[in-house]
C-alpha cells in the first residue's frame, strides 16, 4: 500500500521512509504501537522499526513505557520555534488578538496550498465555552472556506483557467450550503474578489460562519494569505459579520 509524503501518495524508499514514519506519528498524539504503524503503512516490521530507531536517535520520536511511539520533544521544540518565529506570525499576532478581543470570536491566518488552505496562526475567542476544532498546520478544502475562495480569486483570471484547478478537486457537499457546482463556485470567487472579502455561510462546517480579508506584505499585488474571523452561527450570523466588514478591515489594514 503506497504511503503519502505530504499530500502525494507514493511508494516510499530510503530516507523518504523515515519522513513517512515521522508524518504518520504526527497523527497519533497519544502514541501508536509498532504493529499498528506497520499495518497502516503497509511496510515490514523491521523496516518501520529501523525508521523509528533513526527518529529516536535524533529526538524526533520517543517510545513510551507502554511500548507506543509518538513524536519526541525535540520535534515539538523545532516546530514551535519555527512557527512562532515566522515573520508573518510575529507581525500578525497583535492584529489577530485585537480582532479576537473586539469581536469575541476565533481569528485565523491561512494560506492557499494547492486545493487546500493551511492555517498558519490561530487566536481563540477570549471567552466562551466553545472552541473551534481548527489547529495550526491544519487543512481545509479551499472551495468551501472563506479564506480559500478569497485567495483563489487572486490565482485565476478567468473561468477557463479556474477549471484546470477545479478539475482536480472533488467538490464534496460538506453541508447543505456547500457550493459544489464549479460555475457557481467561480461566481462566488469572482464576487469575493470584487468586494474585497469572502464569506463562508456554514459551507465548511454546520453552525460555523466566517468572513475573510486579504493580507499583504507590501511587496507585490497578490496577498500573502488571508485573515478570517470565525464564529458560531447563532452568535455571529453572517449578516452581522458582513455589517462589521469595514470595522474589521480597518483593523486588518493596520498590519
Amino acid at each position: 500500500m503506497p504511503h503519502r509524503i505530504g499530500n502525494h501518495p507514493q511508494k516510499v524508499v530510503g530516507s523518504q521512509r523515515v519522513l513517512a514514519v515521522l508524518i504518520e506519528l504526527g497523527k497519533y498524539p497519544t502514541g501508536i504501537s509498532l504493529d499498528e504503524l506497520t499495518s497502516i503503512m503497509g511496510e515490514s516490521k523491521p523496516t518501520v522499526h529501523r525508521a523509528l530507531a533513526t527518529l529516536q536517535k535524533s529526538g524526533l520520536a520517543t517510545k513510551t513505557e507502554r511500548g507506543s511511539y509518538l513524536l519526541g520533544d525535540e520535534f515539538v521544540r523545532i516546530a514551535n520555534k519555527f512557527q512562532y518565529a515566522r515573520p508573518e506570525v510575529i507581525n500578525l499576532e497583535p492584529v489577530m488578538r485585537r480582532l479576537s478581543s473586539t469581536f469575541g470570536e476565533t481569528v485565523h491566518f491561512a494560506v492557499l496550498d494547492g486545493i487546500d488552505v493551511v492555517y498558519r496562526a490561530k487566536i481563540d475567542a477570549p471567552e466562551g465555552p466553545v472552541k473551534l476544532s481548527s489547529v495550526i498546520g491544519g487543512r481545509n478544502p479551499a472551495y468551501c472556506t472563506a479564506v480559500g475562495k478569497l485567495l483563489l480569486g487572486y490565482e485565476y483570471e478567468n473561468y477557463e483557467s479556474f477549471q484546470g484547478w477545479a478539475s482536480g478537486v472533488r467538490l464534496k457537499r460538506k453541508t447543505e450550503n456547500t457550493i459544489t457546482n464549479p460555475k457557481k463556485l467561480w461566481e462566488a470567487i469572482v464576487s469575493s474578489h470584487e468586494q474585497g472579502f469572502a464569506i463562508d455561510d456554514q459551507e465548511n462546517e454546520l453552525g460555523i460562519n466566517c468572513i475573510a480579508f486579504p493580507v499583504y506584505s507590501g511587496e507585490g499585488a497578490k496577498p500573502i494569505g488571508a485573515i478570517s474571523i470565525s464564529g458560531l452561527a447563532f452568535r455571529s450570523p453572517i449578516s452581522k459579520l458582513v455589517n462589521k466588514r469595514r470595522e474589521i478591515l480597518k483593523i486588518v489594514q493596520g498590519i
